[in-house]
């Protein structure tokens, strides 16, 4: 407004009372930085309470975030981790198998031909015949309705798990046929081949098996009596590590000759 005194003129000048602006986004950043150290409380309080496994899955993640070092060829599907397979570990695998194979319609009448034993160098899975075939057709490589239900049940849980597997044939001392060129050695490798393209066929992965072996009846699992049926049997040996030190590895060489394994190329 302005004031006239005689000729003078004098402008006064009146700004508007501005109020206080709203406050900047400052608090925001605290705040989410408050919340993100809450969370890695939480995850620290939460891995000290897990078991070994678990922390140790963790920490070779974080080593290793691509999965690069468990990976087996390039076809190998998703990239999981070996487990150790330590005492407590081993006992937990057999109970998992266990629950997957009493899925199966016959497991009632099969138990007493299957023998899962956990042991100091893995865990050792035996499917034992009887007199007239319960895994394989009498004197054929041919698998039976039961062995690919069995197999089919616990591969995905061995695929999951990601350790290397060795697979074993073994007969009894009885000779197989008259005069011919295919004997107790062929019957052996290729049974253990069969079961090792249903265990493939079913989840465990490509990279996962790490021999397929035929011994005969060199490695009775009755000495007492070498033509007893259950000598004729599928033992499969999931091995503590994936890794080429351990493939290499015989799981049972202190009690195996050398001589009495036929190593078998995968068909």
């Amino acid at each position: 407004m302005n004031e006239t005194s005689g000729d003078a003129v004098v402008f006064v000048k009146r700004g508007r009372r501005k109020h206080a602006g709203p406050h900047g986004g400052a608090w925001k950043v605290a705040y989410a930085d408050f919340v993100t150290a809450l969370m890695s409380l939480f995850i620290v309080l939460w891995l000290t309470s897990t078991s070994e496994t678990v922390k140790r899955s963790v920490a070779e993640y974080f080593q290793d975030p691509l999965g690069t070092s468990t990976l087996q060829g390039t076809n190998r599907n998703g990239a999981a981790h070996a487990l150790p397979l330590e005492k407590d570990q081993i006992q937990l695998l057999k109970e998992k198998l266990l629950e997957a194979a009493r899925q199966t319609p016959d497991f009632d009448r099969l138990k007493k031909q299957v023998e899962i034993t956990a042991e100091q160098d893995g865990l050792r899975i035996e499917l034992l015949e009887q007199p007239g075939g319960t895994f394989f057709e009498s004197g054929s490589a041919e698998p039976t309705p039961a062995l690919r239900e069995f197999l089919q049940a616990i591969s995905p849980e061995l695929g999951r798990l990601g350790n290397r597997i060795s697979i074993e044939g073994h007969t009894d001392s009885i000779p197989y046929g008259s005069g011919s060129g295919y004997t107790n050695w062929e019957l052996s490798a290729d049974r253990a081949n069969a079961a090792r393209r249903l265990m493939q066929s079913s989840g465990v992965g490509p990279g996962q098996v790490a021999e397929v072996r035929g011994f005969a009846d060199q490695l009775p699992r009755r000495p007492d009596a070498p033509a007893d049926p259950s000598n004729r049997r599928i033992t499969l040996i999931i091995e503590p590590q994936t890794n080429a030190a351990v493939s290499e590895k015989k799981t049972d060489a202190a009690n195996r000759p050398a001589q009495a394994a036929q190593k078998v190329v995968a068909k």
